[in-house]
């Protein structure tokens, strides 16, 4: 086994405490002798729930030698409230202790640049490896055992429980609904996400009709008593005509996020199928158009019926697919897979996390959430930004589109005057957008994270998902008024010099594995920069991971916007057919430049970074 570098971990500390281990407070010696893997994430990241998933089969496999830490560091103001984690810990059924950072003292510690990352401690306390984003989980398995069998025969390894203690259940209809849409007779259909199941509700929004799903994670078609989801999310109501909907009346299209799937719900039989999506995650290289049921899709959190198509919120992956009901296809519709936030052609514009969709006759709104933005595409296949700036500007501000802010919008909801309500989702707050006016105004505070609504009559019906419910609201003729408030990620800044900046990401292959070359080059990274500005020269694709840049003179601060991806398979001449595995990341690095700053950003995909 190769020697590594003796780096000892810093002590793990967060105002916020510890969750998931029955009020006890951990460190670093409580773990000395177990194989300890810190993620660090923040619960509105999509990467970093792709990333608890794929933790899911290693924390199982390796359960009597490796604890995983989850280390949540956040982004916006609301995830820095203590409850807030508590609710994402749940929500998405977090099995191992988690310590809540509000103020990112860890993450400083551990000196972290992007989410998700991961960081191994062996058995004596030292890091080992270091993985940003995502598609490390095989990476890290291998290293898992060569830590095994080291320290099993050095006789440093500790073999026993971990200090998982699961929190006390609690009794409510539902648990963490995600999105709601009332069906034809009346009656509410709600995704229970962290139950796994749709719901279906009387015309009160409150009394339980049925449930559809068996509430355990899974991927399975059937009646509704045997049917599985994975976090469903997005519903939306396909027109009985198409073709693949005939043998009754309206049918119900399913965002089955974790599954990375559509499915399409008969409310008549009960009957539950999937149409789009093979149940794997798409990654870069993969088909972006086919047969529906033979093309992956990644983390589809909404959908919605527009312009004789499916379209579809994908999240995972930062663009808007469509699907075919009649064709049974599906294709990438708008977006460049890079997250930030560019109007214009669909095939060049970027978004970043969308998960709301609400279709009007000419105009598809979107909730682009990590940009806190309302967006919105035409039938000329343009995309618009209506309110919002870009990744790292967030509040709740109202008045004129132009200087107004959301705080991470999960939903959109079009409302019959031409304007639409915006589900604040992190400022607890019902919002109105009039593309009339240009103006967003607030219709209703105290709604504890909404996700979704949906206009029945006079009234609007939104979706409290950390209350556990629907909430009945009448529109209010005139607006609330709020103090207005705006902020910024507070990511500290990494200062540069002036002039020319190496920018390094560094990617070691796994244990037994090499860099794939067999079609071209392995690699691939692309640099931008907000302001554009800030780069005289650098921006654009290539496929080294090293790269010159060079900032332009009377810019003082920005952005830099890096993402990376490297290809690695297995490497023995023995192995007909190897294993390969993408490993990919997208940074958003705030940068301020200052004479005495480093010349030198170096950004670890995975391995560890010599020269830091």
């Amino acid at each position: 086994m190769a020697s590594r570098a003796r780096v000892r971990a810093p002590e793990l500390i967060g105002k916020g405490g510890w969750l998931n281990t029955g009020d006890k407070d951990l460190t670093l010696s409580d773990l000395r002798g177990r194989i300890v893997v810190l993620d660090f994430w923040t619960f509105c990241c999509v990467n970093c729930l792709h990333v608890l998933d794929e933790l899911r089969e290693l924390e199982e496999r390796h359960r009597d030698t490796v604890v995983i830490i989850g280390v949540h560091s956040p982004k916006f103001v609301h995830e820095a409230e203590h409850q807030a984690v508590v609710d994402a810990v749940e929500r998405y059924e977090v099995e191992h202790p988690v310590l809540d950072d509000p103020e990112l003292a860890t993450w400083k510690q551990y000196a972290v640049r992007a989410w998700p990352t991961l960081v191994v401690i062996d058995p004596e306390g030292y890091v080992v490896a270091q993985h940003a984003g995502e598609g490390h989980a095989h990476a890290i398995e291998k290293l898992v055992e060569e830590l095994e069998a080291e320290h099993g025969a050095k006789g440093t390894l500790r073999r026993g429980d971990g200090p998982y203690v699961p929190p006390e259940p609690v009794a409510t209809d539902l648990r963490f609904p995600g999105k709601a849409l009332q069906l034809p007779g009346g009656t509410f259909l709600v995704s229970d996400t962290t139950r796994h199941q749709l719901v279906e509700l009387d015309g009160d929004g409150e009394t339980v009709l049925r449930r559809i799903g068996t509430g355990e994670r899974g991927l399975a078609d059937g009646p509704a008593d045997r049917a599985a989801f994975s976090e469903p999310q997005g519903l939306a109501l396909l027109p009985g005509g198409t073709s693949r909907t005939r043998s009754g009346g309206d049918k119900v299209i399913v965002a089955d996020t974790v599954n990375h799937a559509l499915r399409v719900f008969d409310p008549e039989s009960g009957e539950v199928s999937t149409v789009a999506g093979t149940g794997k995650q798409w990654w870069q290289g993969s088909p972006t158009e086919g047969p529906a049921r033979e093309v992956d899709l990644s983390s589809p959190w909404d959908v919605a019926y527009f312009d004789g198509q499916v379209w579809i919120a994908m999240a995972g992956v930062h663009q808007l697919w469509t699907y075919d009901p009649e064709a049974g296809t599906v294709r990438a519709a708008a977006g460049t897979t890079n997250e930030g936030l560019v109007d214009g052609p669909a095939a060049e514009a970027w978004f970043a996390q969308p998960s709301g969709l609400a279709a009007t006759e000419d105009r598809l709104w979107i909730a682009d959430s990590e940009t806190s933005a309302v967006r919105w595409i035409d039938r000329e296949g343009v995309v618009h930004t209506a309110v919002g700036t870009g990744l790292f500007d967030f509040g709740h501000r109202d008045g004129a589109a132009g200087q107004a802010l959301f705080q991470h919008p999960l939903g959109v909801t079009a409302l019959p005057d031409g304007s639409v309500a915006v589900s604040d989702t992190y400022n607890h707050a019902l919002r109105r957008f009039d593309p009339a006016t240009g103006e967003v105004t607030t219709l209703a505070t105290d709604l504890r994270e909404p996700s979704d609504a949906v206009l029945v009559g006079d009234d609007i019906v939104v979706v409290e998902s950390a209350r556990h419910r629907l909430t009945r609201l009448r529109l209010p003729e005139e607006a609330v008024r709020v103090e207005s408030v705006a902020h910024r990620t507070q990511r500290a800044a990494t200062e540069v010099a002036p002039g020319r900046l190496r920018l390094d990401v560094v990617f070691q292959a796994p244990a037994g594995q090499k860099l794939d070359t067999r079609y071209g080059p392995s690699t691939r990274l692309l640099v931008s920069s907000t302001p554009p500005e800030l780069l005289a020269e650098g921006d654009g694709a290539g496929t080294d991971l090293s790269r010159d840049l060079v900032l332009a003179d009377g810019v003082t601060e920005g952005v830099l916007h890096v993402s990376a991806m490297a290809a690695s398979c297995d490497d023995a001449p023995d192995i007909e057919y190897p294993a390969c595995h993408v490993h990919q990341q997208d940074w958003g690095v705030p940068v301020t430049v200052t004479a005495d700053g480093t010349a030198r950003l170096g950004l670890v995909l995975a391995g560890l970074d010599s020269e830091a």
